[in-house]
Formats: structure tokens, sequence, C-alpha cells
């Protein structure tokens, strides 16, 4: 549980009455923009990082900065392993660390490479093996002491799509056995067909939580959203309120606030000053056009 959280750097306020609410057995996707606050809010939440103000409670308990909390695994975004060492070393060395008992850390050991489906990859180097099995690797180093609650930022950064799928059924097999897992990602399909619930955050402030249904009726109503593809790049068109048009200059984005009425407009200016119409689509809101819509399209670098 996190209630209030503000930090500043500087000039910067990271952190603005951040709030959020981790349930047992939840994955939990934490999105926002680049500088939105999310890494922030994660080293606060792993004790590495001083609030100004708030708190932060695991079972009803205050967490305090610099006081070791067995209950977490934590697993940066950077690749927090050592390539000289096998990944059955890198195992070793995290399970001593995380005060695994003697008698257990083999065991565990072993059910960890199996777990991450590198078994038969375990007495090689990890300079050695591919950015995915590094990227499962990083994960269960940090399940060894078996924490309750796992954070994760943007565990599927640079992987395949097989090993994207094998994080998720990790993840998946971690859920069954009760753990809690806070997840960011720049993904917003992995969070939409994956996350319980998710928590929008910007600049700050926590704008937006709940499910995917919640989410799209807080921030776009009962709106659907048509799609249009153009055989040529639009030209003279004035698109109606709230019709976009991509980048490309071909692609035609609108939230249809009254179901499929306005689609015959569209389709008008689409074959008058697009040349035709190659593609369309006519679907509910998903989680792009919600996060676009509470964050803009601005870009954050």
């Amino acid at each position: 549980m996190v209630r209030g959280a503000r930090k500043r750097f500087g000039g910067v306020q990271a952190l603005d009455s951040a709030s959020l609410e981790l349930r047992p057995g939840e994955l939990l996707g934490l999105l926002g923009p680049n500088g939105a606050g999310k890494t922030s809010l994660i080293r606060a939440i792993a004790g590495r990082l001083r609030l100004d103000d708030g708190a932060i409670e695991i079972d009803g308990r205050p967490l305090v900065p610099g006081v070791t909390r067995p209950e977490l695994g934590i697993v940066p975004q950077e690749l927090a392993i050592y390539p000289n060492l096998t990944a059955r070393e890198n195992l070793e060395v995290f399970g001593r660390l995380y005060g695994v008992p003697r008698a257990e850390l083999a065991a565990r050991v072993d059910r960890a490479l199996e777990h991450a489906a590198l078994a038969d990859r375990a007495a090689e180097p990890t300079k050695r093996l591919s950015g995915g099995m590094k990227r499962r690797l990083n994960i269960v180093c940090a399940l060894l002491h078996e924490p309750r609650i796992v954070l994760l930022d943007e565990p599927t950064v640079g992987v395949d799509p097989q090993s994207r799928e094998r994080i998720y059924e990790m993840l998946a097999e971690l859920r069954r056995q009760g753990v809690s897992i806070l997840l960011t990602t720049h993904h917003l399909e992995e969070a939409e067909a994956r996350c319980e619930r998710i928590v929008i955050i910007d600049h700050g402030k926590v704008i937006a939580s709940g499910t995917l249904a919640e989410l799209v009726t807080h921030a776009l109503g009962a709106s659907r959203v048509a799609v249009i593809r153009t055989s040529q790049v639009m030209a003279g068109a004035a698109l109606p309120p709230g019709a976009e048009l991509d980048a490309d200059g071909r692609t035609i984005r609108a939230s249809l606030h009254a179901g499929a009425a306005a689609l015959p407009e569209l389709t008008r200016l689409a074959a008058a000053h697009g040349g035709g119409i190659d593609d369309m689509s006519l679907h509910g809101a998903r989680l792009q056009d919600v996060f676009i819509s509470l964050t803009g399209r601005d870009l954050r670098e």
C-alpha cells in the first residue's frame, strides 16, 4: 500500500501524492510516459528512495528506507547479474546475499534454473547467454528468497517473443503461489492482456486506476474507435471533432461516441481526400486509446 507519496528532486516533483494498492496474488501494471514517476515509485517501494512525505506499508507495517524487507523481490530494468559467472554461480551468489539457508540453497537454485528454462545452460558463463536468457536469469535471481511481493521494472525490454512468453508464464506461476507482482512496462498490449488492474501515473500523480473496462469508461465513456487507412496520403481534409490523422498521413483514428453513426462522414472524407479506403475497422477502446487520451501525444524524452 502506497499513500500520498511525494518526492522532489530540486525543481522536479517526481512524485506528487501518488497512491496505489497491490492486492494478494495480483499482477498490477504501472504505466506512464517517460519521466512520469514510475521508477521513483518503484525505488521508494523498494526502500531505496526516501520520500519527502507519504507512507508505504507492507501488511500494515511501515517500510523504513535502508531496512531490509525479505518480503520484497526486486528486478531492475538494467541487468543485475555477473557476466563472468555461470547461471548457476549467479544464483548461488544471490542466494547467499539474500540469506537463503545453506541447506536449502542447492535445491532452490535447481528449481530456479528449471523455472527460467535454463537448466541446460547452467554451467555456461552468463555473458554468452542470449538477451532473453539473461532477462529470465535476472528475474529468478530475485526470487530465491521466496518473496511475497515482486517489483519488476520493464522485465521484457529487448527480448524476443518466445522469451517474453516464458517470462509471463513464470509470472503466472508466481501468482498461483499467491505472490503479488507490480510491473512497469511500455508494452501496452502486454499490460492489457496480462494485468488484472492498471495504474496510470503522469507528472508524479496517479491519474487513473482500475480494470481495463473501468479505465475505458473513466477516460472515454462508451465510445468506440474507428481506424480507416486510405490509399493515399490525405490532402486538404478537415476531420470532424474526435478524429485525428496519424503521422503517416493515411490513417484516421476517430472516437465515435455515437457508435457507427459518424462513419459515413469519415468514409466520405477518406474517399474524397485519400484516394479511397484500403482498410477499416471498428472496435471498442483499447488501453492505448485510454493511455493517449489521458497522457496526450506529446513525446517524452
